[in-house]
């Protein structure tokens, strides 16, 4: 981000705040995914990723539920960052936005790609073969923000 851009986005507080809710709703929206995909296979009885190939049945029906995941959760850990900002515009909130989805792209690429694991996947698997979801998830995010500002105004002007 430039100089100009980091003044439009607010102080070196808000920036913070903006991360710390950011990273809440990461992980809460993971482990959201991960327990879903465990009830798969547990109660539901679908095939998990020793069973099959990829991540397994259990995982491959969680993934049209993942942008739903995101839009709730972001846009209310974002409403909860965002009624604290000072001089809140649309286009901080779409800043913030921006800075979630970009964070996700870069996170998602090394804890899911690069670094291997059991649950990693390839370029393929993640970019290609989880469209178009993984597409609506980052749109999620970017947008959760936004919905979050309108609430934000909303709530204000029907208090005046």
């Amino acid at each position: 981000m430039s100089r100009k851009t980091l003044r439009e986005f607010g102080t070196k507080k808000d920036i913070g705040m903006s991360l710390l809710w950011y990273a809440v709703s990461y992980v809460v929206v993971t482990w959201v995914g991960i327990g879903h995909t465990i009830f798969n296979i547990l109660v539901l009885g679908m095939s998990g990723m020793s069973e099959g190939p990829g991540l397994g049945i259990g995982y491959e029906m969680t993934k049209p539920w993942h942008p739903l995941y995101n839009i709730i959760l972001f846009t209310l850990f974002g409403l909860l960052y965002l009624r604290k900002v000072k001089d809140l515009t649309l286009k901080k909130a779409m800043l913030t936005g921006a800075l979630w989805a970009g964070i996700s792209i870069l996170i998602d690429l090394v804890g899911w790609v690069l670094i291997k694991h059991p649950w990693s996947l390839t370029f393929k698997q993640f970019y290609i073969d989880y469209q178009p979801w993984i597409t609506l998830v980052y749109l999620a995010m970017f947008i959760a923000p936004v919905i979050g500002y309108f609430i934000v105004k909303q709530h204000s002007h029907s208090k005046c």
